[in-house]
């Protein structure tokens, strides 16, 4: 159904690679999927006034609900940059070899289950085959199809040999924190497969609980794998490569900032989740240092380990090849240049 709707916005694609010029030429229209963990680092850059120090202008900022309609956006020349996952990278690329990585936004899976009252706490400690297996006949809530809140029931449930179509119902609910929380507490779903830090909300409110979470280590096979994710297209490139270049000079010392300044960290990570409990921003930090690279440049490693979970979920048969993927040249260029 995703690629259906990538293939469709494939006929829009603005297919001319001249440079662009004039104030066009540093100006980015930047899209991401929501306001998760993963795009703390845009934040930072944004507050700190990192992409201005870069000659850079911003233009329209989405939130655009799911990995589907980022790289979709993406495709029809709306936005130049989107902010999203491994599994939107895959999915656009299965449409269109132009797409490109061009940044790390997190290093591990911030995705967690989470969950409620139907599923009993006496499940919380066993083995994590057996809570998996405490996931069938739940209903589960997840951002949408084609999104990594899918991918990962996909995969833990392939892992045990079930079957995430048949033996669970998932249920979309968008990218709205407060509405899948709301969902969680009213029993409209059993459980969360959401995105960081939904999971810690819903601890401090009392609402749910951490059931399962590859970033704290529950499943080995995912740990160190690039997941949160700046794309972009070779068109792109091709007619703002400037415009590029200064955009992940700004990332990185957004992620350099947010390793190196815990207390600014915490500061601006209230500000851009405004109606967070402080102590569930508390409970997120260190999480979120650990996750954030120091680096933005994709790292052929989590790279391999994101392309075998794909592969294991079903999500893709054979995955490009990391120098098909990655315009290693062009990032280092432009982060060579960076303060």
């Amino acid at each position: 159904m995703a690629a259906l709707a990538l293939l469709a916005a494939g006929c829009a694609d603005r297919g001319s690679d001249e440079p662009a010029t004039g104030a066009d030429a540093m100006r980015l229209n930047l899209g991401q999927t929501s306001d998760s963990v993963a795009f703390f680092p845009f934040f930072v850059a944004e507050q700190e006034g990192y992409f201005e120090d870069e000659g850079l202008t911003l233009g329209e900022r989405p939130r655009l609900g799911t990995g589907a309609k980022s790289a979709a956006a993406l495709q029809s020349g709306s936005i130049d940059v989107a902010g999203g996952v491994m599994t939107d990278v895959y999915n656009l690329y299965g449409v269109n070899d132009d797409a490109q990585l061009i940044g790390t936004l997190t290093d591990e899976f911030y995705v967690d289950i989470v969950a409620g009252d139907g599923i009993p706490t006496s499940e919380d400690d066993k083995p994590l085959a057996e809570r998996v297996k405490a996931l069938q006949g739940k209903n589960i809530g997840i951002t949408g199809p084609g999104s990594g809140t899918e991918a990962l029931l996909t995969y833990l449930l392939r892992q045990q040999g079930m079957d995430a179509e048949t033996d669970i119902t998932m249920v979309n609910l968008g990218s709205d924190p407060s509405a899948s929380i709301g969902a969680l507490k009213a029993g409209r779903v059993d459980a969360l497969s959401f995105f960081q830090p939904i999971g810690q909300q819903a601890e401090v409110t009392g609402v749910g609980r951490l059931f399962i979470s590859p970033a704290r280590g529950d499943v080995p096979e995912m740990k160190g794998q690039t997941h949160g994710v700046a794309f972009t297209t070779r068109s792109v490139i091709n007619r703002k490569g400037p415009a590029v270049q200064a955009f992940l000079r700004a990332l990185k010392r957004a992620e350099t900032l947010i390793n190196e300044d815990t207390a600014k960290t915490t500061e601006l990570f209230q500000e851009y989740q405004e109606t967070m409990d402080p102590k569930a921003v508390a409970d997120i930090l260190p999480i979120l240092q650990a996750e954030v690279p120091d680096d933005p440049t994709p790292d052929a490693e989590g790279y391999g380990t994101s392309a075998t979970f794909h592969q294991d979920s079903g999500l893709i048969e054979q995955p490009p090849a990391f120098d098909d993927l990655v315009p290693g040249d062009f990032i280092g260029e432009a982060l060579s240049a960076a303060p």
